[in-house]
């Protein structure tokens, strides 16, 4: 059972994501409670490899309302979980031109928090132009087409 707790829709629109990973997360305690509340913001956060490890930074963790003391910065850099053979083929991929890791979702599986990662390579204006467009006129074929079925 996987309950999706946050998603990052501008990653979609701003990268084409090629591969998706799953990771853990290193959180304190009271980070965990906020999680669980759903006060969490991926917008404009990215992962990157470090010595054999992986970091997520800028992901926004709202401090716990009961946590007073034992807050942590909503910012700090946090820890991923992976196995060693997955890091390192995806710093050789990540090492190419273009390429980022993006996290897409943050969701809970058997009490534990997970981060969906995807291996994504970032849109020019065009393409968003395109994907834009393609969205607005599959829009107008289904307006059509139910207008259509109402009329007969």
């Amino acid at each position: 059972m996987e309950k999706i707790i946050s998603t990052n829709r501008k990653a979609r629109h701003d990268y084409h994501v090629e591969e998706t990973y799953e990771a853990g997360i290193v959180l304190k305690g009271t980070e965990v409670k906020s999680v669980r509340n759903a006060r969490v913001n991926l917008k404009d956060s990215y992962a990157r490899i470090e010595n054999g490890e992986m970091y997520l930074y800028n992901m926004h963790i709202s401090p716990y309302e009961q946590g007073n003391r034992f807050n942590h910065d909503p910012l700090r850099v946090r820890k991923l979980l992976m196995h060693k053979i997955e890091i390192s083929r995806l710093y050789g991929k990540i090492t190419e031109k273009g390429y980022a890791l993006i996290p897409l979702k943050i969701y809970l599986t058997k009490g534990l928090v997970k981060l969906e990662l995807g291996l994504a390579r970032g849109k020019k204006l065009y393409d968003k132009r395109r994907d834009i467009a393609e969205h607005d006129s599959k829009r107008e074929m289904e307006r059509a087409f139910r207008e259509r079925q109402r009329g007969e």
